[in-house]
């Protein structure tokens, strides 16, 4: 299981701001080690954020996306003790889902 991923999110004005920062290794499979074999894939390919049980984001991702990735984005409709949950999914099958208090 990869480590937690690290979510702040803020309300301002009406505006919530989430900034996520994943811990993954985002392995696009076309990379070669020091034996010249394939790196197998390994990357994030789903990334839903809810408030509230609706879905506020909705991202498909490839090999293209560097390692652990940082995410930025905004909503409108949530206010402040909220609650943000953020999951990922990874061609492999993993996942990871953790959540943060709107500020």
């Amino acid at each position: 299981m990869a480590d937690p991923m690290r979510i702040r999110a803020n309300e301002a004005g009406g505006v919530t701001t989430v900034r996520v920062l994943m811990s993954h290794v985002m392995e696009p499979g076309t990379r070669r080690d020091a034996s010249g074999n394939l790196v197998p894939a390994h990357y994030i390919t789903d990334v839903v954020a809810t408030h509230n049980g609706r879905e506020v984001l909705k991202a498909m991702w490839s090999g293209a996306v560097s390692q652990n990735p940082f995410l930025s984005f905004k909503f409108k409709g949530a206010a402040k003790g909220d609650k943000v949950v953020v999951k990922w999914t990874d061609n492999k099958g993993e996942s990871r889902t953790d959540e943060a208090t709107i500020a």
